[in-house]
């Protein structure tokens, strides 16, 4: 029998949500994507030991130093890893500024740019990478001007409608709505357990973003990411992509009941018309927005706290402790 994993590849482009190689090697998605959190995981163990030494001697001779900076070397690790990641996979792989970069547009900008030259440096199509930032107002125009440029922008993040018209507005490649985050929020407001995943607030903001965008014509990529259960994964069938974990590929693989198609663009044209939003206009109705507020706030904490982690790891490589 078919597994659902294989019947939900042939609706949906999947892509790895790890940055552990052996994984993305085991389940062979089309694209990969990582952030801060995911790196900081994959680095602590061996099998990216050699990955550390290589960033460190990289930022070493950038820097002509040998006590470079730990923001340089997580940047080199970043771009090492991606490489690498792009080995495994045929399409594209995603990687992330800063979070700490959130609000300042034009260093959002200047550190794309030298991530992307950081590729070129080691051979890489950078048409097979993706700029990943957070989707505030000042991370959504900084894709708008290097979109023009020719960098892909994936736009992280997104909990909000408001969010996602910004983001078509501003002709970003794809977007990454966070399902399961979604979820955790509303069951820590009203003391559910669970909620069913046709009725999952999560499910249906990906939904609604989804139709929006093709009743309105927009290129745009949906990939529905934070997954916290299959049934998530099953209600979106169909969406352009979706970056799932590898404990819910296992599943998926493991499950042999017919898999429906939820979405599709044939069955978009009932979705409302919206006008492009000023700044101030985004800032409002983001912040009528309690939970999208709340938990976009608390996604850029999460990735800065673990990138700094990330560098006072990298920082004892560079004073000779080998344990990060």
């Amino acid at each position: 029998m078919t597994s659902k994993l294989d019947q939900l590849r042939h609706m949906t482009t999947v892509v790895a949500d790890t940055g552990d190689l052996d994984a993305i090697r085991q389940w062979q998605p089309r694209d990969a994507t990582t952030n801060p959190s995911l790196l900081l995981k994959a680095v602590a163990s061996n099998a990216y030991r050699h990955l550390i030494e290589q960033a460190l001697a990289w930022a070493q001779e950038r820097a002509k130093t040998d006590s470079p900076d730990p923001v340089a070397v997580g940047d080199c690790l970043a771009v090492l890893a991606g490489a690498q990641i792009l080995q495994s996979v045929p399409g594209m792989v995603s990687t992330e500024v800063d979070a700490r970069l959130s609000f300042d547009r034009d260093a959002t900008i200047a550190r794309a740019r030298h991530l992307t030259d950081l590729y070129r440096q080691k051979g890489v199509d950078t048409d097979r990478v993706m700029i990943k930032i957070a989707a505030t107002w000042e991370g959504i125009q900084a894709a708008r001007v290097l979109e023009r440029e020719g960098i892909a922008c994936n736009l992280t993040l997104l909990f909000s409608f408001t969010q996602a018209m910004a983001c078509a507005d501003a002709g970003v490649t794809l977007i990454s709505p966070f399902v399961g985050r979604i979820l955790d929020w509303y069951l820590a407001q009203t003391g559910q357990a669970s909620i069913d995943p046709a009725n999952d607030p999560g499910v249906q903001s990906v939904q609604r973003i989804y139709n929006y965008y093709k009743s309105h014509g927009y290129p745009t990529i949906v990939m529905g990411a934070s997954f916290r259960n299959q049934g998530e994964i099953e209600h979106l069938a169909g969406c352009d992509r979706l970056t799932i974990s590898p404990q819910l590929l296992e599943a998926l693989s493991q499950d042999t009941d017919t898999l429906e198609q939820q979405l599709t663009p044939d069955n978009s044209n009932r979705a409302e018309t919206h006008p492009c939003m000023d700044e101030r206009e985004f800032r409002w109705h983001l912040n009528e927005d309690a939970m999208a507020s709340d938990k976009l706030a608390d996604g850029i904490r999460r990735f800065a706290a673990d990138q700094r982690q990330l560098e006072a790891n990298l920082e004892k490589w560079i004073q000779g402790d080998s344990t990060p």
